[in-house]
């Protein structure tokens, strides 16, 4: 059993986990963390696709009453109805716009210097936002209107470029639009279940042909680490907005992207060009 690997395959799922549903970028941290520790071949293409898949699975787990309560009232409840179709016209601009250039976008821009430049750009804009300070008119996503649904998706859609953050975008995207910092994070969950599925159905269709069985351990131990990481994540992340502003995040990303940027600059780090 390869011990080395299966601390790498730790490390990425603890990255993974605790990144995912903040405004971090966790694509971007684990393509700068896979390039630091070696692990950026074909088979690290398969292990992301399921470490992302145990965080998304852990906020389905953390918001599983909510969740069972809509899809039992999806035929009655009008409310369950309206809920349901809020998020899939909020994912229909990534799922669009993902289907017409993603595989551009993943043969150009996911490289470490990509990442750290949008991590940096991703960090000023937060600081902009934050600085407008937007007044909020929905508290609640159950008050958010179809048209608040469309801007919040195309919001989404700019994650694409890696190092943006899925979940910054829509939750700057929430702001500015109008949701409060709850309802903005809330809906950035429940959006990330139908764009994380769908995405990691895509790209694991994609890589099918990877997929061996001895990777299994690896596989496992990344799994594990990141839907733990997830979890606590999330529920740290609702607690910690109640009270906070997003600028801890902003100067967080401006940080480390300054300094992967500085690393590559001064040939500290030999970084891969794609």
């Amino acid at each position: 059993m390869d011990f080395p690997l299966l601390l790498v395959a730790l490390v990425l799922g603890i990255i993974e986990g605790l990144t995912e549903f903040l405004p971090v970028s966790s694509t971007g941290h684990l393509i700068i963390f896979g390039d630091l520790l070696g692990y950026n071949d074909d088979t690290s293409k398969v292990f992301k696709i399921v470490i992302q898949l145990a965080a998304i699975l852990a906020v389905c787990w953390d918001y599983r009453e909510r969740l069972i309560k809509v899809a039992s009232g999806l035929r009655t409840e009008p409310s369950a109805q309206r809920f349901v179709g809020m998020l899939f016209v909020a994912f229909l601009p990534a799922a669009v716009l993902g289907l017409m250039f993603h595989s551009k976008i993943k043969a150009l821009l996911f490289n470490p210097i990509t990442v750290a430049t949008a991590l940096v750009v991703g960090g000023l804009i937060i600081l902009y936002v934050e600085k407008r300070a937007y007044k909020p008119r929905i508290m609640e996503v159950e008050q958010m209107r179809w048209s608040d649904a469309v801007k919040v998706g195309f919001a989404q859609a700019l994650a694409m470029i890696p190092g943006t953050s899925r979940s910054g975008s829509t939750i700057m995207g929430g702001l500015i639009f109008g949701l409060s910092r709850k309802a903005a994070t809330e809906f950035s969950f429940f959006l990330a279940i139908p764009t994380m599925f769908a995405a990691t159905a895509y790209d694991l269709y994609k890589n099918w042909a990877l997929l061996r069985a001895e990777d299994l351990p690896v596989f496992a131990v990344g799994f594990v680490a990141s839907f733990v990481a997830a979890i606590w994540a999330v529920k740290s992340f609702i607690r910690f907005i109640s009270n906070h502003t997003f600028i801890i995040f902003a100067w967080y990303r401006i940080a480390f992207g300054l300094f992967v940027l500085a690393t590559w600059y001064f040939g500290w780090v030999e970084w891969s060009e794609a």
